[in-house]
């Protein structure tokens, strides 16, 4: 594989912002983003974006139709470091959770478990009943990560727009790339003990 390659995914959740943020980042990280979108992600852009689908799709270096089982990234043999899924829906969950693949979206995360590599599911939906945290568990033992967009209240975070980035940061930090703009403990943090180690 030359360079490296994420695989994107955009479910019908609320919060693509997540999503459309991780792309742009992967775009100044120089990872290559290999989109898909489903019909209710592409929906739900518009409605709490204010973006056209179109626009976030042109964020990313390859966009694939969410009905194509065959393109590329349903197969293992397509080398990538993994596959984030944010937002992620309950739906696209319990799919992913049964090995049901209804898409291309929930193909691709099950060829990515199946070859081993990194899943990351930015899980979203509050409160929770059994059947989600029963799908939770099972996509865990399968080997993705749960990572819900959980806001950083130690970072400060004033506005929407930082809780997406430093959402999305975190999120991509489980892949090993690092991105600007992600408050982290102990570095560039300003407040209690974060500036170096305890003198006792």
């Amino acid at each position: 594989m030359n360079g490296k390659r994420l695989i994107v995914g955009i479910s019908g959740a609320s919060g693509v912002a997540i999503g459309v943020r991780v792309l742009e980042m992967l775009a100044h990280a120089g990872v290559e983003a290999h989109l898909v979108t489903t019909h209710a992600a592409d929906m739900t852009i518009g409605y709490e974006t204010g973006r056209k689908p179109a626009d976030v799709h042109a964020l990313a270096h390859t966009v694939y139709k969410v009905e194509d089982v065959g393109a590329a990234l349903a197969s293992g043999s397509f080398a990538t470091m993994g596959m984030i899924v944010a937002p992620c829906s309950m739906r696209t969950l319990a799919e992913i959770a049964t090995g049901v693949t209804s898409n291309l979206l929930t193909r691709a995360a099950d060829v990515t478990l199946k070859e081993r590599r990194r899943l990351v599911l930015v899980a979203r939906e509050t409160p929770l009943h059994l059947g989600h945290l029963r799908n939770m568990v099972a996509v865990t033992e399968m080997g993705a990560v749960v990572a819900p967009p959980v806001p950083a209240f130690y970072a400060g975070l004033e506005t929407m727009d930082e809780v997406v980035t430093q959402a999305a940061g975190r999120a991509l930090d489980l892949f090993g790339i690092a991105v600007p703009d992600v408050k982290r403990w102990g570095e560039d943090l300003t407040k209690g003990r974060r500036k170096g180690p305890r003198k006792d």
